[in-house]
């Protein structure tokens, strides 16, 4: 018979089990605090932020920078449009964010001089041609019609990677001009959509303007 004096202990007779009282695990032994949980905060940070650049990006092809709101942004990418501040603080650094370009121009020193221009129509006919709401490229040119910072960022994406990729063997008016015929195929066959250029296939658009750019080139 129990003596009714004697206080029972209240902890778990198995050491292994823990009571509801003793603290659990601290910030260190937490699934976001492990290597694993970092990683999968990562990628799902990384997911946001690419699922908010698409949104970003597309508005700014229909409705250009001007007409673009953070608003709209975040409702395409369904997540509140505090998140998209967080991410990139503005709509200008959204903007750059979602048109970093990288214009993926192959090896031109290798390429000899007479095919240099349809080497180049044909390389951004490729680009544009898989999706041009999509293209940042295009996204940009279109922003550029209306806003001086879009305008700018396209000078300096041109000028920085074109010319270069051009050579030295291309002086730096002809890069210039070779830019400026680049960039008006793309805004008559994609923005503008004019009949006539819009009509031809990529095949006669590489045909017939390769020997534009080639008489600048020579």
């Amino acid at each position: 018979m129990d003596d009714p004096g004697r206080r029972l202990p209240s902890g778990p007779s198995d050491p292994s089990d823990r009571s509801a009282s003793e603290p659990g695990p601290g910030p260190a032994d937490s699934p976001a605090a492990t290597p694993a949980g970092c990683l999968r905060g990562a990628r799902s940070a990384d997911r946001t932020r690419a699922t908010i650049l698409r949104a970003a990006r597309a508005h700014f092809a229909r409705h250009g920078y001007e007409r673009t709101t953070i608003r709209a942004v975040a409702a395409d990418a369904a997540i509140d449009a505090s998140m998209v501040m967080r991410y990139f603080g503005s709509k200008e650094k959204l903007f750059d964010a979602a048109l970093t370009i990288d214009l993926r121009l192959p090896d031109l020193t290798a390429v000899a001089r007479d095919d240099l221009a349809l080497v180049l129509v044909r390389h951004f006919l490729d680009r544009w041609e898989g999706d041009p709401a999509d293209d940042a490229l295009l996204v940009l040119l279109r922003s550029a019609v209306t806003n001086e910072r879009a305008a700018e960022r396209l000078r300096e994406i041109f000028a920085e990677q074109v010319a270069p990729a051009l050579g030295e063997t291309v002086d730096r008016r002809r890069a210039g001009l070779v830019c400026a015929q680049l960039l008006g195929l793309a805004l008559s066959r994609y923005l503008l959509r004019a009949p006539a250029v819009a009509a031809l296939t990529p095949d006669e658009v590489a045909e017939l303007y390769a020997p534009a750019l080639a008489a600048v080139l020579s």
